[in-house]
């Protein structure tokens, strides 16, 4: 089996999210936690430790979407399958959360692009393959290549309601993208309202989970390493009670032959 790591790394001061989004990590190493380690342990000192040195702890301010996440229901709306209670995170199911994994290839799409349902189909019949439930699928926008620059969040395509629904018609319930949202970068969004005034194009790849719950994952990596199908994706969140979203470690896992 060789595994694929599909996750990001979150580090301190990076131009991966808006300014106010940005994690923040204080690092406490082995010499500077001495005084907080002895006040465990009655009258020990820092010569009872190997070397003098005790822990190393880290202290890490940021939110439920940064990093490679996956997004519950309960962030796109309080309500979802038009009017029940949205799950959160904690409330996902772990079946969802592995499966046969799917990967689509729009990275020549121009930024800000709109994907549509026959996009989809077209993606699909390249690779010759027929959707089945519970399929992760990825969209792989190229985004990736700007992570930890400002031009990240303003990279890739992204997915409309239309075809986020068609989709989960398809009984697709993980999704997920290289790029920032699932959505197209705001910046596009926020250009074309202004241009038209159609309020329908808001989010609309989030706001679809409106109509029928999904999940999906957001700030992926590494998915040109991927083949188009034949490989399984683990992506468990870790649990936050009542939370919009939880982190992951992204896992592709391809299964090789033996070598005789």
């Amino acid at each position: 089996m060789r595994f694929i790591d599909l996750s990001i790394t979150i580090e301190n001061d990076l131009a991966s999210d808006p300014k106010e989004m940005i994690p923040q990590i204080m690092y406490m190493d082995h010499e500077q936690s001495v005084p907080d380690m002895l006040r465990f342990f009655g009258t020990a000192q820092s010569k009872d430790l190997p070397d003098g040195l005790a822990w190393a702890i880290e202290k890490i301010e940021l939110t439920t979407h940064m990093g490679t996440h996956l997004d519950a229901p309960y962030h796109y709306h309080p309500t979802m399958d038009k009017g029940k209670p949205a799950w959160t995170i904690d409330e996902i199911p772990l079946d969802w959360c592995y499966g046969d994994g799917v990967v689509l290839d729009f990275s020549d799409k121009p930024a800000g692009t709109k994907l549509t349902v026959k996009d989809f189909e077209e993606a699909l019949s390249r690779i010759d393959y027929e959707l089945k439930e519970k399929d992760i699928v990825l969209i792989r926008t190229g985004a990736d290549q700007y992570w930890g620059t400002p031009k990240y969040l303003i990279s890739g395509c992204g997915v409309g309601r239309e075809a986020t629904l068609w989709l989960l018609e398809q009984g697709i319930r993980v999704v997920g993208t290289d790029a920032w949202s699932w959505d197209r970068p705001l910046p596009y969004i926020a250009k074309e309202f202004d241009e038209t005034g159609d309020p329908s194009i808001i989010w609309e790849g989030h706001f679809a989970g409106i109509e029928k719950r999904y999940c999906h994952i957001e700030k992926l990596t590494n998915l040109d390493k991927l083949p188009a199908t034949g490989f399984k994706l683990s992506c468990y969140p870790v649990k936050i009670k009542k939370a919009s979203a939880g982190w992951i470690r992204a896992v592709a896992m391809i299964e090789e032959e033996k070598k005789e």
